[in-house]
């Protein structure tokens, strides 16, 4: 296999590393004494590295479909990019590739109805807003989503969730607008390990929705960013939530995570 990087990559791989020595390595000292003084806030210099990156077109270079949502590069040719931005803390945001928005952004790109995507997946690609994903629970080993105890039951003309879950990623964002829920949809003993999940929107201020606490990784709470215990008692969202339609979350899931797992790898 030819591991040669091809001429688009280094084009954009040039114009990063150009990008990262005249903008974002002079901004670290700014964004870091930002955090220590308040840190569960968007430091300011970020939202101005974001629309400089923006402006530059160096922007959801993760995302492979072409078009808006990015110049549609391979995971091959976005690698080295990946690299790159890894030697910065903060890097990734600046591009709009910083996780768990790229595998929400994948998901909706992929499955979501042209509603949610003008509505959630426009402004998360936009930077306007940040996001999270609620799957892991305390409970069970949820490596394996058919463990699964959380529930996304149909009630009318609407989904009630219960559950509790945590290492909620990106949750403690004061730009985090909305998570993804998975959960069990359908509960009766004899339904199909694999078409019993569902995944479901949530916009962060639904009612019934708790952020518990942030979790602390080596010691440290990841500010602004967090990773939560968050519970969800009676959460009622309609049913256009659903991403891709009740029973599907399994097969959604398995989307997210392959390529989701290369970016993390990245």
């Amino acid at each position: 296999m030819d591991f040669a990087y091809s001429p688009r990559c280094q084009e954009y791989l040039a114009r990063l590393r150009q990008f990262m020595k005249e903008e974002v390595i002079p901004a670290e000292k700014t964004w870091f004494e930002a955090l220590h003084k308040a840190p569960w806030e968007q430091p300011a210099v970020m939202e101005a590295l974001k629309a400089k990156a923006k402006a530059a077109g160096l922007w959801n270079l993760f995302l492979p479909e072409e078009g808006w949502w990015g110049p549609g590069l391979s995971n091959l040719d976005y690698a080295p990019l990946a690299e790159e931005m890894g030697h910065h803390l903060f890097c990734a945001e600046v591009f709009n590739c910083n996780a768990p928005d790229t595998g929400n952004a994948e998901v909706l790109v992929k499955y979501g109805s042209p509603e949610q995507q003008e509505q959630w997946l426009k402004p998360l690609l936009n930077g306007e807003i940040r996001s999270a994903f609620c799957m892991t629970e305390p409970d069970v080993a949820s490596s394996d989503a058919t463990n699964m105890e959380a529930t996304a039951i149909v009630d009318g003309d609407e989904i009630v969730l219960n559950g509790r879950k945590w290492w909620s990623s990106g949750i403690g964002h004061p730009n985090c607008k909305f998570v993804i829920f998975m959960g069990l949809t359908d509960t009766s003993p004899d339904a199909s390990r694999h078409a019993r999940h569902s995944m479901v929107l949530v916009p962060l201020d639904t009612p019934g929705l708790k952020i518990e606490r942030m979790l602390p990784v080596y010691g440290k709470l990841d500010e602004p960013f967090g990773h939560g215990e968050v519970t969800f008692t009676n959460v009622r969202v309609p049913l256009k939530n659903f991403i891709a339609g009740p029973g599907r979350g399994f097969e959604v899931a398995q989307g997210r995570l392959g390529p989701g797992r290369i970016h993390h790898c990245m």
